[in-house]
């Protein structure tokens, strides 16, 4: 019988439907933001002073952050940063967040619905530090599907 092992969490893929199928669009260091929150309202009751009723309202999505090294190479990912920030075409797009497993093969597959860039950023240049130049790219979304 074999021993399952919980995966890793540093192997995984990034892929953008709608924007290309550039290799080095799909390559990053680190993906955060994957969760949805359940937001309440409270409801206080007449007469009843112990409690208040804590209801359901809808869903909110985090931010998802892509962070990378910095690279020039990336012409499709940054021409739809540009135009949505430079002429505010913003142009939604879906993705699909992969975490592989050693064979290279999807263990589960985040399915992101109407991303949209909402922040775009580079790492501090600094002479005094041996570090890498990280670009790091804020995405807004409606909702994940897990596959």
């Amino acid at each position: 019988m074999a021993k399952l092992y919980p995966p890793v969490g540093f192997h995984f893929k990034v892929v953008f439907s709608g924007i290309g199928d550039n290799d080095i669009d799909s390559r990053f260091q680190s993906v955060s933001g994957l969760g949805v929150e359940l937001q309440t309202e409270s409801v206080t009751e007449g007469g009843e002073n112990r409690y208040e009723h804590v209801l359901p309202v809808r869903t909110q999505s985090s931010t998802l952050v892509l962070k990378r090294g910095l690279v020039k190479d990336s012409k499709l990912l940054t021409q739809w940063c540009n135009e949505a920030f430079q002429s505010l075409n913003i142009q939604p797009v879906d993705m699909t967040i992969s975490l592989l497993n050693e064979n290279h093969e999807p263990l589960m597959t985040w399915n992101i619905k109407h991303a949209w860039p909402r922040k775009w950023s580079h790492s501090d240049l600094d002479a005094e530090q041996s570090a890498l130049a990280i670009e790091t790219f804020e995405l807004q979304y409606h909702y994940f599907t897990l596959s």
